[in-house]
């Protein structure tokens, strides 16, 4: 997977109602690192970037969700949040599936030093050095 793939262009659709929702919106994600907000408000919406190991298109909507802002829930909006979602969350298990955990690596290593995995040679030390 190239790097540029992880950086991901969205746009959040707010509902109509209330107005001035995407304005107070934008507000409250320009505030967030990492993550970059155009407003189109004669569209109702917000043009978001940002990287898929820091923020989630799903993560962002919920917050603004829990917050009180309305979001677009036509059919066609709800299809391309869905596919968004399922889109990203296969992207960050493959990034964290690609990344070796260290710890587990060397726990790996001493069970494979202390198993007896028939590679050892029981063979006493002193008949090793008789031909």
């Amino acid at each position: 997977m190239r790097p540029c793939d992880l950086e991901k262009n969205r746009e959040i659709v707010f509902h109509s109602l209330p107005p001035g929702q995407v304005e107070r919106a934008r507000v409250l994600l320009e505030g967030l690192e990492g993550l970059q907000v155009v407003m189109e408000a004669e569209r109702n919406r917000l043009l978001v970037t940002y990287h898929v190991c820091e923020y989630t298109l799903e993560g962002l909507e919920t917050a603004l969700s829990s917050q009180g802002f309305h979001l677009d829930n036509s059919l066609l909006s709800r299809l391309r949040r869905a596919l968004a979602y399922f889109c990203e969350s296969v992207q960050r298990r493959n990034v964290a599936a690609d990344e070796p955990e260290a710890k587990s690596q060397q726990a790996f290593m001493r069970v494979y030093e202390l198993h007896l995995h028939g590679d050892r040679d029981d063979t006493p030390e002193e008949w090793r050095g008789y031909k």
